[in-house]
């Protein structure tokens, strides 16, 4: 679903932000992507979504190359930011029928979906307000149900649970794993190891721009927490 071949991201001014990366996130997978602040986590998933511009190597949506084929990849896509910036003018509803005019999800289907995730992350009563009223979590929650709605084929989160609250966090964790159960897949960064290691089946670290270790959850954690390991990789 999502393949990263010998990919680089390398800046006009000379920083390194990615550097020969190779991942594969299949049909099915909640794969974590976990580093500390500046270890190129951002700058990996803005280049998949194609905010920003590939070095060398590629990156496959679907077998799609985001290099040569940017709309097809972005049509089977779902990206939430780590700062759900979004337009304040709009109420939530109106912002949630702007992105599914722009999937052309029709409008039976875009009722039925935003009725449900709105239900479930008590949001419903708000989506008539203006956005500049939401607070931090309720644009995240808007976010979310933004992109469920189109049913893409990868979600791509960066930070998805900053802001949300206990029960909205384990609601979000519910939608995740039924979104993979139906055959997608999710790639997300966290700082929130703990989620990591109850929620994902698979995870990669990557430090200064370069993956450290990656595989399933359980062959990168053997008999340790995944704190264990992220920390061991942090001062090798």
């Amino acid at each position: 679903m999502l393949k990263l071949i010998n990919f680089s991201k390398i800046y006009p001014n000379g920083k390194i932000g990615a550097s020969d990366i190779n991942l594969d996130v299949e049909s099915g997978d909640i794969y974590a992507f976990i580093g500390h602040n500046g270890a190129g986590k951002t700058t990996t998933i803005k280049c998949i979504v194609g905010l920003q511009e590939i070095t060398s190597g590629d990156i496959l949506i679907n077998g799609i190359s985001v290099k040569t084929s940017p709309l097809e990849c972005k049509k089977m896509i779902a990206y939430v930011p780590d700062n759900p910036d979004v337009y304040s003018t709009l109420t939530g509803i109106q912002y949630i029928n702007l992105v599914s005019d722009i999937f052309n999800v029709d409008l039976e289907t875009r009722k039925k979906l935003t009725e449900k995730y709105a239900d479930a992350l008590e949001i419903k009563k708000e989506l008539n307000n203006p956005i500049s009223t939401y607070s931090h979590g309720m644009r995240q929650k808007l976010v979310l149900i933004a992109s469920f709605v189109h049913n893409p084929k990868l979600l791509v989160l960066d930070e998805p649970f900053v802001g949300l609250d206990p029960k909205a966090s384990f609601i979000v964790k519910e939608i995740m794993k039924d979104f993979v159960s139906r055959g997608g897949a999710i790639f997300f960064s966290t700082h929130v190891l703990e989620v990591a290691e109850k929620l994902c089946n698979k995870v990669a670290i990557i430090k200064e721009g370069k993956i450290i270790t990656c595989g399933s959850m359980e062959k990168i954690k053997q008999d340790s927490s995944l704190e264990d390991v992220f920390l061991r990789s942090e001062n090798a």
